[in-house]
């Protein structure tokens, strides 16, 4: 029995919806979808269908593709949340709003805490002010498509939806930690040192939030299961093991390994060296 994760399917991809149909039985494993499955209902639903026909217990959080909405086409922000988590629902799919669940395998027992954070725009350097985070951005030619198709309502801003989100997380987080080690599960990096994007640095803005940096100590991390970096990664903090568990857009894997081969083990897992 093992706890596999995958994220970033991108399933409007035909190249990547086409793959995920070969994915292999894993009849007594579990299997963490970590967000951006895809952007709308229908392409959540062609993930969760193959995959809970393939692994005993699925997991499931959102990204930022799951939430958008474009013009003229069903519900947004919260209420889009709402419907995913749903439909998730309709196929035994635990999520966010859950209660967390226990690994008793081989590596537990700890607790899987799905979480669901957004970003604040605060991955920035310290020089330049929140106000401005935008167009520090935009000095670079770089604009997150969140800004036109991830809606907020009915908070205020993104931002707003972000804390109020880490303030729900951090007192489940708490609770949790008091009896079990955590096994920390957000589309979101926790820590801004984690966003390497070489090409676009600017872009890390819509990556996260710095009020989880000291997460993964605070609350008895165990694993820290991360995406949305399209960047494949294991990485050692404080003890830590942080795995960024992305599949991404085609040009990002090699389709012809087959997407079994992406599949990141969770737990057990390794041990640090």
């Amino acid at each position: 029995m093992k706890l596999f994760a995958l994220s970033d399917l991108h399933v409007g991809f035909k190249e990547n919806r086409e793959a995920l149909e070969t994915l292999g039985a894993h009849p007594d494993d579990w299997l963490i979808l970590g967000g951006d499955l895809g952007e709308t209902l229908e392409h959540l639903e062609i993930v969760l269908e193959i995959a809970t026909e393939r692994f005993a217990r699925v997991f499931w959080v959102p990204g930022n593709h799951e939430l958008w909405t474009h013009p003229r086409d069903g519900p947004r922000g919260v209420a889009k949340y709402k419907a995913l988590v749903q439909l998730c629902r309709d196929y035994d799919v635990v999520t966010p709003e859950d209660p967390f669940v226990v690994w008793e395998g081989e590596g537990g027992p700890c607790a899987l805490a799905l979480l669901f954070l957004l970003y604040d725009y605060s991955f920035r350097p310290d020089d330049v002010a929140a106000e401005d985070a935008l167009d520090w951005a935009a000095e670079a030619g770089i604009m997150g498509a969140d800004e036109r198709y991830l809606h907020p309502d009915p908070h205020a801003s993104r931002e707003a939806w972000c804390h109020a989100r880490c303030d729900a997380a951090e007192a489940r987080l708490s609770e949790a930690a008091e009896q079990y080690p955590l096994v920390i599960i957000n589309h979101f990096p926790l820590r801004e040192e984690l966003v390497r994007l070489w090409r676009i640095p600017r872009f890390s803005i819509w990556c996260g939030t710095k009020r989880t940096e000291d997460w993964h100590r605070r609350f008895r991390a165990k694993v820290v299961v991360y995406g949305h970096l399209h960047m494949r990664a294991t990485d050692w903090i404080d003890g830590v093991r942080f795995e960024e568990v992305s599949l991404g857009y085609p040009k990002h894997w090699r389709v012809e390994d087959g997407m079994d081969a992406y599949l990141r083990e969770i737990l057990p897992g390794p041990s640090a060296t």
